[in-house]
């Protein structure tokens, strides 16, 4: 929909204010962005974007005059905090463009000149004040070719604060998908062309491009240029050409937004799906890693995990969990870094050291872009001064990881030596009012400063000489705005005025004079003080642009104070958590010793009872059945949870653990629908189930729980029998299946790799005691009576349901088959009953079988051998 000043700039220009058209102008090349337009202390906002701005930030909206004949809505935010503006605009997804005063007032001939400085988006904010310091904000843009070998996706990634800069390339839509929902950028790109799933077309940072902005020569033209080679090979992405297209049209993005250089961006990573465990929307959801199924960051494994120093060791830690590997050499040497650390309470002391680093990763963003202020180049300077200690307790161990970390520290003494000469000890927030570099740094400063701040004295020590050198006692040195300094004597006395005295003013009872000292001093104290804010801010410009020699190494040694921070954090929660080593290898399986849930363990009042599991080549699936309450969930999600840990590097809840490296985790656990999608609860449920089945492989761990609740009683048994047989005999992933269908615990008669487990329960009195104890074989009963009890179900339903469940069962329609039986358990592919049959038992008021009721007559006590025999047959055909 056109903007009010978009149409408006189509009148002529004499139908509006000078001002008005230059703003006309500057709109019509930004119309999707709020333009933020300075006019002195403010920005202000025109016409629709007036509107807009006042809905979204509930400031006032007014008028200003007319032009073209029409009112001007407009509204205001102060300068000096429109940080706080900016915050709120960019949480809720909206694009600035901060338009500034370039030109000089005193030189101007008509309005100020003004240009588009940066545009502010939420993928490309750098702001300290605009950011979540413990989480990445990245821009993201897709894109796809067809070519001989198929349909390519491309992903590429950039954290713009940090300079980090990602691609990546997979083979269909779904696994695009499950990618950008793992990253959940603040910003998306895409063609305009591009059909996408609608996980991504449902983000309401989506950006749709121009097609040609996705141009395979243009990116290779674009990305060369930035990183000074002539071609990709040495990033490993030449062949992606998918993902190589993304990354240009996102690269020309950031650099139109902030329209500058982007120096702090220097390589390309290339990440391949063959070197992580994949996890989809739907695990990361269930397993809750980062997020809870509410949205919020409570009781999730990063919040139980994340005791790190630096904000940018947050960071790290939330990309580990969200990304684990597949490395076996990177996992083993991060399990030596932490037990290097463990040992002797080594990250104690590592730990306090690391607490005054600041979040060098953003500042040396910051610095790259030219607009890190005072105070982070004085963070910096601290950050830097903790590293010789750092690396002295480095120097301790001999894990080779940590070796390799201590190297890319580094030492920079002389950068510390020269930023605390530079800068005060508590330096402002901006160096716009000056302030900021020390005394000492810079002689002309120095002079210029003492100018200014002694100007008083000079003038007094100058009326003292010049009575001495004129003998005039009534002489006096004063100041006028409009003439200036000068040196001031009475009319009687004026003819004893020196040779060198200039007559500056004459007035009716003195004249006023001024000597060349004097006008050197006048021309060095009206200037003095603007002088040296200007010279002030040569000479910051001057360190920032001395700091960015050494970016590239910076940088380097951000990344491994970062990576020393998690392994830090890991092993504090080893050490605090009671967590051991596992052990990791290319062997199948998993043997866990008393798992224990990482999150639940830490929010029950109770002791955890810890469980053990055992997956192993021959003992591929375990289904699991116990009551309602029982743990199942817990237990499923600890195990995957554990292997999940171990493929960080991290040690694990249990007292030991042998996990061989899986490709993927899946868990399909809990019920939800998408209204929006259209789809039910079952549908959802059916949708990841197929996922699961297309997908997993004899290395991947499966969570399946409750499949089969969504729809009828035979519908659901059938379809879980199937899935439950089609894991265990086609993919054979290791698979947990828990079910209420005790059918399903027959499973193991036809599949060998299958076993059966429990989470027992036991009634004491009227109530029901949960053990939460993983035992052997099938469950004795499902206990829902007793748990809908203690949900607080009436009891006169309670009484209700169980005189149901007992005629049920003494009809022998209840579908409890604890004990394996001669008949074989449903199977989906059984012929289908003939029309008119009924497809469910009919629970509530259906009349008896004919068999049942001919046998409920018979009396065996009066019946003779051959009679029973007879009777025998007859019900045999009844059946």
């Amino acid at each position: 929909m056109p903007q009010t000043a978009t149409t408006s700039s189509s009148k002529t220009s004499t139908q509006h204010t000078p001002m008005m058209v230059q703003y006309l102008k500057i709109k019509a090349q930004h119309p999707q962005e709020l333009v933020f337009y300075r006019m002195g202390d403010f920005y202000e906002l025109f016409y629709d974007d007036a509107k807009r701005a006042a809905e979204l930030l509930d400031v006032t909206l007014t008028a200003r005059g007319k032009s073209g004949g029409e009112p001007i809505p407009m509204a205001g935010i102060p300068y000096h905090s429109a940080e706080g503006y900016l915050a709120r605009l960019i949480k809720q997804g909206v694009s600035v463009a901060i338009c500034e005063q370039i030109g000089d007032p005193a030189l101007a001939k008509g309005p100020v000149e003004r240009k588009v400085v940066r545009i502010v988006t939420p993928g490309t904010v750098t702001d300290e004040a605009l950011l979540n310091d413990r989480r990445d904000n990245l821009l993201a843009a897709v894109a796809h070719i067809a070519d001989k070998g198929g349909d390519k996706f491309g992903l590429a990634l950039l954290d713009l604060a940090t300079g980090r800069f990602v691609v990546q390339e997979v083979d269909t839509l779904e696994a695009l998908a499950e990618q950008v929902q793992r990253h959940r950028p603040a910003e998306l790109l895409a063609a305009e062309d591009l059909g996408l799933p609608a996980e991504i077309e449902n983000l309401p940072g989506l950006r749709r491009r121009a097609p040609w902005e996705f141009e395979l020569e243009s990116a290779l033209r674009l990305l060369n240029r930035q990183f000074g080679t002539l071609d990709l090979e040495a990033f490993g992405c030449s062949h992606l050409h998918a993902a190589v297209t993304a990354a240009g049209c996102l690269l020309q993005y950031a650099r139109d937004t902030q329209r500058t250089e982007l120096p702090h961006i220097r390589s390309l990573q290339t990440e391949t799906t063959d070197d992580t465990v994949a996890l989809d929307g739907a695990s990361r959801r269930n397993l809750e890693i980062d997020l809870n199924l509410s949205g919020g960051d409570d009781n999730t494994l990063l919040s139980v995990f994340d005791t790190c120093k630096t904000a940018m060791g947050s960071r790290l830690l939330r990309r580990w969990l969200n990304n684990p590997l597949r490395q076996l050499t990177t996992l083993q040497n991060r399990q030596d870094a932490v037990a290097a650390l463990v040992d002797g309470y080594r990250f104690e002391p590592l730990r306090d050291s690391l607490k005054p680093v600041g979040d060098m990763e953003r500042i040396l963003g910051r610095l790259a872009l030219r607009s890190a202020r005072p105070r982070d180049l004085a963070r910096l300077g601290q950050s830097l001064a903790q590293f010789p200690e750092i690396r002295r307790q480095l120097a301790e161990t001999d894990a080779v990881l940590l070796q390799e970390l201590s190297r890319e520290i580094g030492q920079w003494p002389e950068t510390v030596d020269l930023l605390d000469r530079a800068l005060v000890e508590n330096p402002p927030v901006v160096i716009r009012d000056g302030g900021v570099i020390a005394t000492g740094y810079d002689s002309e400063l120095d002079e210029l400063r003492s100018i200014s701040e002694n100007a008083g004295d000079y003038l007094v020590q100058l009326e003292v000489r010049e009575k001495e050198r004129t003998g005039i006692p009534t002489l006096k040195v004063g100041y006028n705005r409009v003439h200036g300094y000068f040196i001031e004597i009475s009319r009687g006395q004026s003819d004893k005025a020196p040779a060198d005295y200039i007559r500056r003013q004459t007035l009716k009872n003195a004249e006023r004079f001024i000597t060349p000292e004097l006008k050197e001093f006048e021309d060095k104290a009206l200037s003095a003080k603007s002088r040296a804010l200007t010279r002030e801010k040569a000479l910051y410009e001057e360190l920032i642009t001395q700091l960015n020699e050494s970016l590239a190494e910076l940088q380097t040694a951000a990344a491994a104070v970062s990576q020393l921070d998690v392994l830090a954090c890991l092993t504090e929660r080893a050490d605090n958590l009671r967590l051991c080593r596992p052990q990791l290898d290319t062997e199948p399986g998993l043997e866990i010793e008393a798992g224990r849930h990482p999150v639940v363990e830490q929010v029950l009042d109770d002791p955890f009872v810890a469980n053990d599991i055992s997956l192993r080549d021959d003992r591929r699936m375990l289904v699991i059945t116990g009551p309602n309450m029982g743990g199942k969930s817990t237990y499923m999600r600890q195990t995957a949870l554990i292997a999940l840990l171990a493929h960080v590097g991290s040690f694990v809840p249990a007292d030991a653990a042998r996990i061989g490296l899986l490709d993927r985790i899946f868990t399909r656990i809990g019920s939800a629908d998408d209204l929006a999608g259209g789809r039910s609860t079952f549908m959802v449920e059916m949708t990841e189930t197929a996922n699961i089945l297309r997908n997993a492989s004899e290395h991947s761990l499966v969570l399946m729980d409750e499949i089969g609740r969504g729809t009828s009683t035979y519908d659901g048994l059938s379809l879980a029998w199937a899935c439950a047989h089609y894991l265990a005999d086609n993919v054979r992933a290791f698979t947990l299946f828990a079910t209420h269908y005790f059918e399903l615990t027959e499973l193991p008669q036809q599949c060998p790799e299958a076993a059966n487990i429990h989470l027992d329960a036991t009634e004491h009195g009227e109530g029901i005691v949960f053990l939460h104890r993983i035992q052997e074989g099938p469950a004795s009963k499902s206990y829902g009576l007793q748990v809908a009890e203690l949900a607080g179900i009436p009891g006169d339903v309670l009484v209700e349901a169980q005189q149901r469940l007992e005629a049920l069962e003494s009809n022998g329609t209840r579908e409890t088959a604890i004990a394996p039986r001669e008949v074989p358990a449903p199977q989906p592919q059984a012929a289908p009953q003939a029309p008119g049959s009924p497809q469910q038992v009919d629970l509530f008021g259906a009349p008896g079988h004919p068999a049942v009721d001919a046998l409920e007559e018979l009396d065996p006590d009066e019946l003779t051998p051959r009679q029973a025999l007879e009777r025998l047959y007859e019900l045999r055909k009844l059946l």
